[in-house]
């Protein structure tokens, strides 16, 4: 049994120690918005927070996270009224929207440690991939949900 702490709420999982994060949260907690996508951390589709980092749950043992706290893409605001996911919709990001929860993660903690990111920054630092191609509007909702954060 490991206990995990998602989205404010204690879980106790009857799991091995070594399951990925991923998939309890999906299989055991029956959190599906967190995706797979390659499951060798690469793409980013299954990045979630923990501790306020983002991580890529599907290369994260369950064990390595037992007593930290665990945010996925439905924990982040109860309305889908978070600045980035607000930006998400006014740029029209999705296109299949298979990535977005993990983009969108991903987005949430970068802008926390740059709150106002340059292109390059945007670049270099959200590495989750898209197989659709919708950077540019990736990256306008970046910028427009880093204004909305400093407001």
């Amino acid at each position: 049994m490991v206990n995990i702490s998602v989205n404010g709420t204690s879980h106790q999982v009857d799991v091995e120690d070594e399951t990925p994060l991923l998939w309890v949260l999906r299989e055991e907690i029956g959190l599906t918005g967190t995706k797979f996508g390659c499951g060798i951390a690469q793409c980013g589709a299954c990045t979630v927070h923990v501790n306020g980092q983002a991580v890529r749950s599907c290369s994260v043992p369950v064990k390595t996270v037992a007593g930290a706290q665990i945010t996925t893409i439905e924990g982040l605001s109860p309305n889908s009224n978070h600045p980035v996911q607000q930006a998400w919709l006014t740029e029209q990001v999705p296109q299949c929207g298979y990535c977005q929860s993990g983009q969108i993660m991903a987005t949430v903690a970068f802008l926390k440690t740059n709150p106002n990111p340059s292109d390059a920054d945007i670049d270099a630092n959200l590495t989750n991939i898209c197989r659709c191609g919708t950077y540019e509007r990736l990256r306008r909702a970046v910028h427009r949900a880093a204004a909305l954060m400093r407001t």
